[in-house]
């Protein structure tokens, strides 16, 4: 089996967040970059992806959708990365505890929050996230028992790390001190700069307005 990685994104997308782990892990890759659109819908691209979204991962045979998804199916295909504790570690847990507390009750949240859609106080039980309010209490507090989240640097830390960076760059996340420090460390990683040069690089160009 073919051990190519190859990595389908677009620089103006959750790709990003597969960017920086692949940079992270460091192992080499192909990108194909997919545009908006039609383009991600044909049908050669939805047999990697039936949402027609990207990022998508294919390694050798296997392909892999959905950001938190990737980074841990990355963070266990290259162990020697050392951006996974190991299998059988009771680390695991709170290792996956927030990798998927961003796919999933942050995500949630955050989006709500930006498309306006407000949860009645009353109907706080019914969604997985309760409120913004409790996401954001419980993220500050994650983020400031120590350096990573899970005492060293992981793959979680890429993807919540990823979302809390965008939420305060975009502005759907509470700018706090807890969140700022914790972006700025991870921002300062090598393979978080060299991710974010790519990405930069690959932006289509800005037209020049119409006179």
């Amino acid at each position: 089996m073919s051990d190519e990685l190859i990595f389908y994104t677009n620089p103006m997308s959750r790709g990003r967040i597969v960017r920086w782990m692949l940079e992270e892990v460091g192992q080499p890759y192909r990108t194909e970059v997919v545009g908006f659109g039609p383009p991600m819908k044909t049908a050669e691209y939805k047999a990697l992806n039936p949402m027609g979204k990207v990022p998508a991962l294919k390694h050798g045979d296997v392909i892999v959708t959905e950001c938190a998804a990737i980074c841990a199916y990355l963070a266990d295909a290259f162990p020697q990365a050392g951006l996974a504790p190991a299998p059988g570690s009771r680390e695991r847990g709170p290792y996956y505890r927030w990798l998927f507390f961003g796919a999933g009750p942050t995500e949630a949240a955050v989006t709500n929050k930006t498309l306006g859609v407000e949860v009645p106080p009353e109907k706080t039980g019914w969604v997985g996230y309760g409120c913004f309010a409790d996401v954001m209490d419980t993220l500050e507090k994650a983020v400031s028992q120590g350096e990573y989240l899970v005492g060293r640097f992981s793959a979680a830390d890429v993807y919540l790390g990823a979302q809390i960076g965008w939420g305060l760059q975009f502005g759907t996340m509470e700018r706090r001190p807890a969140f700022e420090a914790y972006a700025k460390r991870l921002q300062a990683r090598p393979a978080a700069i060299r991710a974010n040069e790519i990405d930069n690089a690959l932006m289509p160009e800005q037209q020049p307005a119409a006179e």
